[in-house]
């Protein structure tokens, strides 16, 4: 990645401003340089309650579906209908999924879309992904396909859905080659991001999301991840000040990476994936089966990229371990929790959206802070890598 393209996005991160303390509600701006569209990234105490009259002003029509899955329908979907009611909204039964990884897949979106013509929505209509990363990617593709695109908004419910997946306009689903290698980007009308949610979010889950708010400050934000390493046990110990500092700030970060490569065509979102090459192939060789959560495999494929940088004698030693020990510290999974061969991991890696021409293409660092696009991988030299790692 070139220094130019660097600066083209860092520089709108680092001019926006951070002060969340300010006000209660902060907004971030999402402006995509290629075309007209643009949606804000609403953060802040209260929102859920709010969500009808944030919405209605905003939305071609009242006719709305709420998709979500039966762990935040069961906290959360009684106090949004009652929302979304208050500002006479049309609201649809909602669409109600199992939770969990393995709910990403066609059969479950082919459920959505059938439902959702069932309810005789149009494209005026409005799809509301109500939950974690897994509801935001499956219903997204679904508002993105049906009708060739309906409305959609995103209401995110888990630490790691508020600070990346419900931002940039990526949905998708799972095949049996892979994670996320069916879907498209499309872009929601709004995000509402209700920090007061994360109140009654599980330890695990917040250290998920946590590994994703990690990725940004191993991007291109030294002072970031030293503000973690001062504040990340407090964030995860519930700390309301400083979740919502870190959400704000990765929001700018990714909204900015975004806003200036929408469609992944450059070598400046490719950053984002930084950790998910690993990541993504050891959530496949787990079958997706919860014993390791996408933003854990994600912590341990940082990791991993940092290692691979380092035996390519590209970054110090110091920043490899360093990020290991504030891995260790904030409790978040250095390894994963099954074994894993070398060859497995390697054909998983093969089929990543990322490469071209059968070449590995993955994210590496220089440093923590300095992490680029490298396509110039040799498939052998991974493969030693992980052989190492995990053995044959």
């Amino acid at each position: 990645m070139t220094s130019e393209k660097q600066t083209l996005w860092r520089d709108k991160a680092l001019t926006a401003s951070e002060n969340a303390a300010s006000e209660n509600i902060v907004r971030v701006g999402l402006d995509i340089r290629e075309s007209a569209k643009s949606y804000d990234i609403l953060i802040g105490s209260g929102l859920l309650a709010e969500a009808g009259e944030r919405l209605a002003g905003l939305l071609p029509s009242r006719k709305i579906c709420v998709v979500t899955d039966e762990t935040v329908a069961g906290s959360y979907l009684v106090p949004l209908m009652r929302a979304l009611d208050a500002a006479e909204f049309k609201a649809c039964p909602p669409v109600i999924l199992p939770p969990g990884e393995e709910t990403k897949n066609f059969k479950q979106l082919e459920y959505i879309i059938n439902k959702c013509l069932s309810y005789k929505l149009d494209r005026n209509s409005t799809l509301v992904a109500f939950g974690g990363g897994v509801v935001g990617d499956i219903a997204g593709f679904a508002a993105a396909v049906m009708m060739r695109g309906t409305g959609f908004v995103q209401i995110p419910t888990t630490l790691l859905a508020q600070v990346d997946s419900s931002v940039g306009g990526k949905t998708g689903i799972n095949t049996a080659a892979g994670k996320n290698l069916a879907g498209a980007f499309y872009h929601p009308k709004i995000v509402l991001i209700d920090t007061d949610v994360l109140k009654t979010l599980p330890p695990r889950e917040l250290k998920a999301g946590y590994a994703e708010i990690l990725k940004y400050a191993l991007i291109d934000d030294p002072a970031f991840f030293g503000w973690l390493e001062e504040n990340g046990e407090k964030l995860l110990k519930g700390d309301a000040a400083a979740q919502k500092y870190a959400i704000e700030k990765s929001c700018r970060a990714k909204a900015a990476i975004v806003a200036a490569d929408a469609d992944e065509k450059k070598d400046i979102r490719a950053l984002l994936n930084l950790g998910h090459s690993f990541g993504h192939a050891l959530e496949a060789i787990g079958n997706y089966d919860g014993r390791i959560l996408h933003g854990e495999a994600v912590g341990i494929g940082c990791l991993l990229a940092l290692e691979f940088s380092r035996a390519r004698g590209l970054c110090p030693e110091k920043d490899v371990e360093r990020l290991r020990a504030h891995l260790q510290k904030t409790g978040l999974m250095t390894a994963p929790p099954f074994d894993v061969s070398a060859e497995d991991m390697f054909a998983r890696m093969q089929s990543d959206k990322k490469n071209r021409d059968g070449r590995i293409v993955l994210v590496l660092a220089r440093r923590i802070g300095g992490a680029f696009v490298a396509r110039d991988v040799d498939g052998a030299d991974v493969r030693d890598f992980l052989k190492n790692k995990f053995g044959a």
